[in-house]
Order: C-alpha cells, then structure tokens, then sequence
C-alpha cells in the first residue's frame, strides 16, 4: 500500500533513542533545550518552547495571547479541528475567515470582514495549509490594527518560507508561531510540537503553564516568607502561581526530533521535487488540478492535494478513493471544514460561513506524498489517477 503520508527513519534516528534509553533521563533532561535551540536557530526566532503536540501548542499560545471569556480567537476553516478548539479550552469563543480559493489559505479579505464583526477578538490563527505561507504581511496588518495577536499555525510548515525568504517560524509577522511533530509532519518525533516567538514576556509565560503554571526561570515568589529561609532558599519549594498543564515533552522524543532535523532540508527538497513532477503530469488532465499551484519553492509541502470536478467525471469522491485503494493508493481529505462539524454546527455555524471553504472541500483530495515515496510509485499514482478521472 502506497500511503497518503509516511515518516521516515534511518539507523541515525534509532540510535539517536537507543542512547537516551541507555542514558539516565528520559525527561525533563538536556535534549529538551538541545531541541529547542535547534529550531529557534533553524528558524530565526529569539526564544522556542517544546511541548507535548501541536495541539498543546496552539493551546498555550492562545492562552497567552489571551483567549479566554468573552475574547475570540479567528482562524481559517480549512484546517485541522485543534485550530478553532484552541479557543474552547481557553473558554473563549471562535470566529471563521474563508479561503482564498487560489491558495486554500485564510484571505486577507475575509479576515477583514471577519474582525469587523467581531471586535471582541483577542487571536488570529492563519493555518499555512499544506505548508504553503500565508500573506503574512497582510494578516498582521490587519490584525494588528484591530488589537489582536497573531498566532502562526504552522503544523504543516516547517522548513517554509515567506516569499522574502524569511523563514516560516521567525515571528517577523506574528507574536508565536506552532509546529507540529506528528509522524507525517516534515520532521517525525512520534508525537510533540513548538511555539517560537521573539517576545521574552510570552516565553516565560509558556514556559510556566507548560508544566502546571509552577514558577519557572527566575519568575519570583509570591510567598517569599515561605520561599526563605533564615536568609536561604528553601531547597524543595515551588509556587504553582497559575493554571497550567503538563504539555511537557520526553527527552526520547527530542532526541529523535533533533536526529530529523539535521535532513530537514533534505526532506523538503525531495517534496518540492515530488510536487513538481505532480505538477508536470497533471497539466493536461481535464477535471483535476493541482490545488496550490504556486509557490512550490516556498512551501514545505506537507501534503498535495488534487482538485477533482467530481461531477464531471461522474463518480464520488469515495469512488474515486476506493478504485485508489483497489490499486493499492492510499488518499486522504484535508480538511473537512470546521464549521460544518458537528460541534461547531451546535454552536451555530454552518456552510454558509465559509463558501469558498466549501467549494474547496467538495473537490479536495490528498494523494501520496513523502521522503521515500520512490519515482516509480509517483507513476503509478499518475497512472492511476489518469485510468480513474481521465
């Protein structure tokens, strides 16, 4: 079976573990900072905080960034459920700006209208969908204008750049940016993520509620009398001086995450050569197109998505993905829009919300993209597809 996504892993990687597992720290030991240096440097940031996914991530970053009772957080909803449900941890309440059709990104445009509506907003999260950098420039203007940070979901991204070669994770355009480390991710630690920002402020915030909200770095006492101790620091005491959560992340996953890393480039070169050759083959196919065109020398290509003018060619989505499976093809749908979910069709969004998103959804389709995928089974996918869509 040719999978939609895959890590990959060599002997490099597995040693990289087997030596934390022979090793006395398995967490809350060097590796974690030895990450974190890694992809602040790769990036350009001032300052990274590795946690326990990329969920945790969008979770704290909202949190920080204010999101709570009666403020809003704004995101696109073409994208992963955790990026809207980041604001119902917090308490707060979410707002959808659709696409640009071109780019399956969050529009300029419709964030706009969207902030205007709603002026209770505290966060906006653009999603680089498929690794593809948003107008960043614009977001943050706009945003900016309206008191509202912004928070770069950048799951799919790392390894992106901005079209002024910045890369995706720098914070030029933002407050904090997430990443995300699941296995199909640009680089695998089994599970884990990242917030960069260049704000020292928001950094040792996220530092504290990654682990409980206890006191962290040099924050202060706030009960010095019970701190001290005839003149010296009381050896076992700690302040839990606000409510955090254990989103901390295993030495074992950063010693495989720093591991990846160092082929991260490589990873995204092999991509943006895959995606190429996608590209080529695809130009003369009548009712499928590639849906992000552009930008393949920025974009870290997470995934490729195909739009299919199912009608045309007289069969479902769920025909097509079957008759690719009976050839041994896996495929996948990225994503269904977040506000036709059934729990956010509860709190009462609907279709009607995000129009382009829907359009886009109704054609969409993954097909096999990752490191080992080999030429050889790209044409079979592009063979496939031809005998299937025409």
């Amino acid at each position: 079976m040719i999978p939609y996504g895959r890590h990959h892993l060599d002997a490099e990687d597995i040693a990289a573990v087997v030596d934390i597992l022979s090793g006395k720290q398995l967490t809350q030991g060097p590796m974690i900072d030895a990450f974190e240096e890694a992809v602040a440097t790769y990036v350009g940031a001032r300052h990274a905080v590795a946690v326990s996914s990329g969920t945790a991530a969008l979770h704290l970053a909202a949190m920080a960034a204010g999101v709570g009772p009666g403020r809003r957080l704004v995101t696109s909803p073409i994208t992963f459920v955790a990026s809207a449900n980041a604001a119902l941890y917090c308490g707060g309440s979410v707002g959808f700006a659709d696409i640009d059709p071109a780019t399956v990104n969050m529009s300029p445009e419709a964030l706009e209208q969207t902030l205007a509506a709603h002026p209770d907003t505290a966060a906006v999260i653009p999603v680089h969908f498929g690794g593809l950098p948003c107008d960043m420039e614009a977001i943050a203007r706009i945003a900016r204008a309206r008191g509202a940070m912004v928070i770069e979901d950048a799951a799919h991204a790392l390894g992106a750049r901005q079209g002024d070669g910045t890369p995706v994770g720098s914070c030029t355009q933002s407050d904090m940016t997430c990443f995300s480390f699941h296995p199909v991710k640009a680089i695998a630690a089994g599970e884990g993520g990242m917030i960069t920002t260049n704000d020292t402020a928001l950094y040792r915030r996220l530092i504290r509620i990654r682990s409980h909200g206890i006191n962290k770095l040099d924050d202060p006492f706030q009960a010095p009398e019970a701190a001290v101790e005839n003149g010296q620091p009381n050896p076992w005491y700690y302040e839990m001086q606000e409510l955090g959560y254990h989103y901390r992340i295993t030495d074992i996953q950063c010693a495989l995450a720093l591991s990846q890393m160092k082929k991260l480039d490589s990873f995204i070169a092999r991509r943006r050569a895959l995606a190429r050759s996608y590209d080529a083959a695809f130009a003369d196919f009548a009712h499928l197109r590639p849906a992000q065109p552009e930008g393949r020398d920025q974009s870290g290509l997470h995934i490729y998505v195909v739009r299919i003018d199912f009608a045309a060619i007289g069969k479902t989505r769920g025909d097509v993905m079957r008759a690719l499976r009976a050839r041994g093809i896996g495929s996948q749908v990225h994503y269904i829009p977040v506000p036709i979910q059934p729990h956010y069709a509860a709190l009462g969004f609907g279709p009607s919300d995000c129009p382009a998103a829907m359009a886009y959804y109704d054609q969409a389709l993954s097909i096999p993209l990752f490191y080992d995928l080999t030429d050889a089974q790209q044409a079979e996918v592009i063979t496939a597809l031809r005998d299937i869509v025409g």
